[in-house]
Formats: C-alpha cells, sequence, structure tokens
C-alpha cells in the first residue's frame, strides 16, 4: 500500500522528467501556430481584464465597498478574482478529458496515467504565474504602488493546487465513464465565478445568501489572494493551513478512486 500511495506524487520524484515534459508540451502546444507565440500568455489575461473592467466597472457600475478610487481600483480587484477562478476553471474544465484525450497513453501499459493530472495543473500554474506579472505591473501603473506582499500569492494559491490535483483524479476517472460530465464542468466553473467573492464581497450579500458564497471553494483564496496582493496584510494562515488538511484529504480521495477506475480503463476506451 505504502507503495502504491506513494505514486501520488511520482510526478515530482521518479517521473519528474516526464511531468516537465508533458507540461512543456502542453503550453507550447497551446500557441503553436500563433503568430506572438507565449506572449499570448501575457495579452490575454490583459484583454480579458478589459472586457470584464469595461462590463461591469463601467457599463453596470459595479464598485467595491472598500474603495472609493473608481475603475482603476475595481480593475485590479477583480482581476484577482479573474486569477484565482481562471487556474481553477482550467483544471476542471480540462480534466474530464484527460484520459480520452490521451488514448494512446492508456493502451501503454507502462505509462504512468496518474502523472496526467500533475501535468494539467502545471500549465496552469504557468499562465497563473504569468497573470499574476500582468496584475503586478498593471497594478503599479493604475494605482501606484504595489505591495511587497504580493510575493505570498503563489504561496496562497497552494490549497488550491492540491484541491486541483484531486479534482483532476476524480474527474478524469469519472469522465471515462460518464462521457457527459464534460460539457458539465463548463457551466459548474461559471457558476462557481459567480457565486464567489470574484465580483462582490460576501459580507455585502444577504445573510441567507452567504453560506452559498462561502461554500465555494475559491472565495476563500480569492480574498486571501487579495489580502497579500492588494490590502498589504498577511493571509489567514490558519485558514489557509485547514484548506490545506482537506484538499489533501480530497487529494488522496481523489487518487484512490483513480487507482480503482484506472484497471477498467482500457476495456472502456
Amino acid at each position: 500500500m505504502l507503495v502504491k500511495w506513494s505514486q501520488m506524487i511520482s510526478a515530482l520524484t521518479s517521473q519528474r522528467s516526464l511531468t516537465i515534459e508533458l507540461s512543456k508540451r502542453d503550453v507550447l502546444g497551446r500557441y503553436r501556430g500563433a503568430t506572438f507565440g507565449l506572449l499570448w500568455s501575457l495579452i490575454s489575461p490583459f484583454l480579458t481584464l478589459s472586457i470584464y473592467t469595461f462590463a461591469f466597472g463601467s457599463i453596470l457600475k459595479s464598485r467595491w465597498p472598500q474603495t472609493s478610487n473608481g475603475a482603476a481600483s475595481f480593475a485590479m480587484i477583480l482581476f484577482v478574482g479573474l486569477i484565482v477562478h481562471g487556474f481553477f476553471a482550467e483544471c476542471l474544465s480540462r480534466s474530464a478529458t484527460l484520459i480520452t484525450d490521451n488514448v494512446n497513453f492508456v493502451k501503454r501499459v507502462i505509462f504512468p496515467l496518474e502523472i496526467l493530472p500533475w501535468s494539467m495543473v502545471a500549465g496552469a500554474i504557468f499562465h497563473t504565474l504569468m497573470n499574476i506579472i500582468v496584475f503586478t505591473v498593471l497594478h503599479y501603473f493604475l494605482d501606484g504602488h504595489v505591495s511587497g506582499l504580493v510575493l505570498l500569492f503563489p504561496v496562497v494559491m497552494v490549497p488550491l493546487i492540491l484541491l486541483a490535483i484531486g479534482i483532476g483524479w476524480i474527474f478524469a476517472a469519472l469522465g471515462v465513464y460518464f462521457r457527459d460530465i464534460s460539457q458539465v464542468t463548463g457551466v459548474i466553473s461559471t457558476a462557481m465565478f459567480f457565486l464567489s467573492s470574484a465580483m462582490v464581497p460576501v459580507s455585502a450579500l444577504p445573510a441567507a445568501y452567504q453560506p452559498i458564497f462561502r461554500l465555494n471553494p475559491i472565495t476563500f483564496i480569492i480574498d486571501q489572494a487579495r489580502q497579500v496582493a492588494l490590502w498589504g496584510n498577511f493571509p489567514d494562515w490558519l485558514g489557509l493551513f485547514e484548506y490545506t488538511l482537506v484538499s489533501f484529504m480530497i487529494m488522496m480521495l481523489g487518487f484512490g478512486m483513480f487507482q480503482v477506475a484506472r484497471r477498467g480503463f482500457a476495456d472502456v476506451l
């Protein structure tokens, strides 16, 4: 049992080189043939932010209670939510087709299928880091300052990364047997955005709706990311620790489900 459970982190140990290569292929393949290539990893978040800021900040006149500096500050607050949601949404939407999109790997008995969610998450982490770079530059340009605690932004994301890996194993396994799951993940990720603190602080909502928003796994991470990146405060370390424990348990559960389900992959595919 110990040997099998060690496979859960094999992507970071014995299979590290293979994981890195798969991650590179995933990132580079996305921009293959594009004129600007990897530059799109910096251009895309800027364009997305511009659209959301124009729609919600300028047209719908959305504002954040803690600020009164207009669209610029609202754009930065919104951007943090987009970064966190974008990471999790990418992992969620791709996880259901991880195995079905790599049928050739399933046919190879010696290929470690369990590392596929790791490479998927690694690709999402790359884009998240690019988004954080764009956020830092824009924040300095628009607001004239950047908190040094923005360096803790990736640290705040760690619990969500563990959760994404666990969800990746669960949905990758289920996606082989229930193909309709891939049609639902997009709807789920959209609902997670609008039912989180990405658009509005939970404290500003009616009390009856607040539990729904707080149960959203990205709400807490968005709030803590804003603490370090915008407000210049340290995160809730205890809350992050508890979140990490829960994420790790889901990660172990997901890996266990994947190991059981993988025995029938070849027959189904």
